[in-house]
């Protein structure tokens, strides 16, 4: 795909130790203390999601003794995004796990990288670059999930508008087409999608110039992990909760709190915190000559799960629990 934290503009988590012989890439070292595998994990914006995905590397990298630089882009842009890539290159990292912003127009950076470092992607896929492995969900049914949701939230039928931050990245792609495909046949239309470029003030624009302009508006749907806090605060802001339902991804505490309180139908979750974990547990397997748990198809899919009023509190104490917060 939402809050800035000052802790996620910062980069973390250090922590050393991974001894052993471990082998790494032609040309890259360690960044860490003799003997230490580091490796890096690279966001495509600062929002709230990427806390849980944090959390995540800190158990891998406590559990495997290596280190972890956890790099946030600020402004959530590629240029950032390349910047940090470079500099992590240069640092010696021996792996990346990165959600690239623009997978297209990465791919020669994405190729530069994995040409000197263990390269994967998370989050968002790259499939055309030669990153060795997508963690991650499977965004096209993570789409049709959503639109299934939509399907019982409006058994009747009804207008919607699609809102996230850009077309650009692999992710909001697949998840529309999944949302498309699976309300085909059906009596929901989807009149427009609106992109925000990870502005969560022009996201609740938006969202409130949505429902003035369209005020047949029967659902407003968010594709990454802000559109649903923006989208609920639009939806307060012209006096809609109740009227216009709001179907959206991820888990954001004001997300977790709008389904609580019915104000929000449901959210398709992903599990950011094995984006992470599972991130740093391959990048450490790379760095040791382990390939053994690269799939054939290059895919490694974490599952997603459809979260609505009866199900959110069992949900938001476990996530409490992965992320240590009360």
């Amino acid at each position: 795909m939402r809050t800035l934290g000052i802790g996620l503009l910062m980069t973390a988590v250090a922590i050393a130790g991974c001894g052993g012989p471990g082998q790494q890439p032609a040309g890259s070292a360690g960044a860490g203390a003799a003997g230490t595998i580091t490796v890096a994990f690279v966001t495509n914006n600062a929002s709230d999601f990427w806390k849980i995905a944090q959390a995540g590397t800190e158990k891998a990298a406590t559990e495997l003794g290596c280190e972890v630089l956890f790099k946030i882009p600020p402004q959530g842009t590629a240029q950032e995004q390349k910047q940090i890539v470079q500099d992590l290159i240069t640092r010696g990292v021996t792996g990346i796990a990165i959600s690239p912003k623009d997978p297209e127009n990465q791919t020669a950076l994405l190729n530069e990288a994995a040409a000197q470092v263990n390269l994967v992607t998370q989050d968002s896929d790259a499939p055309n670059s030669k990153r060795i492995c997508y963690i991650g969900t499977d965004n096209y049914q993570a789409g049709v999930a959503a639109g299934e949701l939509l399907k019982k939230t409006l058994p009747e039928g009804g207008e919607i508008m699609l809102f996230v931050g850009t077309l650009d990245a692999q992710n909001a792609q697949d998840r529309k087409k999944g949302i498309e495909d699976t309300l085909q046949g059906s009596t929901i239309t989807i009149i427009d999608t609106r992109t925000d470029e990870t502005d969560r003030m022009k996201a609740k624009a938006n969202a409130q110039d949505a429902i003035t302009t369209h005020p047949e508006l029967d659902c407003l749907v968010g594709l990454w992990s802000y559109n649903g806090p923006t989208i609920l605060s639009g939806v307060r802001a012209a006096g809609k909760l109740g009227e216009v339902q709001i179907v959206c991804f991820d888990e954001e505490a004001e997300t977790l709190q709008g389904v609580q309180e019915g104000h929000i139908a449901g959210t398709i979750v992903q599990q950011p915190f094995e984006f992470g974990y599972q991130s740093v547990k391959l990048l450490v397997e790379l760095a040791q000559g382990d390939r053994s748990r690269v799939p054939e198809d290059q895919r490694i899919i974490v599952p997603v799960k459809t979260i609505t009023q009866d199900t959110v509190a069992e949900f938001w104490a476990q996530l409490k629990e992965q992320t240590g917060k009360s």
